[in-house]
């Protein structure tokens, strides 16, 4: 007996009259904020780390958090964003940084 496997999917597909329509998963940003604690070397080795950046995008994006205040590091879907975030808070926590991120729709 074959055994029959799903091809992967990005989201939900309709089918009307007119086509087919995908329907994504909707996409949120993570927004990572500026304080007075956090070393840049902690944000810098976080988007590394946890995002994948490399070094020089790293450090240009740690400029904008601290000069603008916020940044917007990546933006996935809901359930990847809040697993994100949840590292970059448990990495601040384990050197007593407040370092903090928040999620808003895209």
């Amino acid at each position: 007996m074959p055994v029959e496997t799903l091809p992967f999917a990005p989201g939900i597909v309709e089918e009307t009259e007119g086509g087919t329509l995908q329907a994504y998963l909707p996409l949120y940003k993570i927004i990572m904020w500026d304080d007075n604690v956090t070393t840049m070397e902690f944000v810098i080795r976080v988007l590394i780390k946890l995002f994948g950046k490399d070094y020089s995008n790293a450090e240009k994006l740690m400029y904008e958090i601290h000069f603008h205040g916020t940044a917007l590091a990546e933006t996935l879907p809901l359930e990847q964003a809040e697993f994100k975030v949840e590292q970059v808070h448990s990495a601040a926590a384990m050197e007593e940084f407040p370092f903090t991120c928040t999620i808003e729709p895209a």
